[in-house]
């Protein structure tokens, strides 16, 4: 019995997306075994350079970023690879600290730069039986206010 594919998410700022894209191009062959997701943009360049399908979200700025983080929380993601730029500034730079925040509260893995997308897409426990812990917040559906009477 071989593992399942993972769902893997990749996002890039705009002065990192040559960067994803070559990172993308040289592991094309690991990438085409899995599940792939993008942001808008991204996800266009991603499908087009690698020939192979990418579920495209909206893009980042535009609500991409939350879109891809409810898939974490849903449990849909594996693995967030977002090569994210930090001498940037990104006008919407609190939804990517959302995005980065709902990684770690979900325990995924997370790469930010190439170095570390190396050492999580040549890791065995990609490939492998590995389960990630999902922290298990039990019944903790917060309580919607109670309407308010007119």
């Amino acid at each position: 019995m071989s593992p399942a594919p993972r769902h893997i998410a990749l996002v890039a700022h705009d002065n990192k997306k040559e960067s994803l894209l070559e990172w993308a191009a040289f592991n094309r062959g690991t990438l085409a075994r899995h599940h792939l997701y993008a942001t808008g943009t991204t996800g266009t360049m991603l499908q087009h350079e690698l020939g192979l399908p990418v579920h495209r979200f909206l893009s980042g700025p535009v609500g991409g970023d939350q879109q891809i983080g409810a898939k974490i929380a849903e449990g849909v993601i594996d693995v967030l690879i977002f090569f994210w730029d930090p001498l940037e500034p990104q006008p919407h730079d609190p939804d990517v600290k959302a995005l980065l925040r709902i990684a770690a509260v979900w325990n995924i893995g997370v790469a930010s730069n190439i170095t570390s997308a190396d050492m999580i897409i040549s890791s065995p426990l990609l490939s492998g039986f590995y389960q990630p812990v999902r922290p298990d917040f039990g019944d903790a559906t917060p309580e919607l206010p109670a309407a308010r009477a007119s």
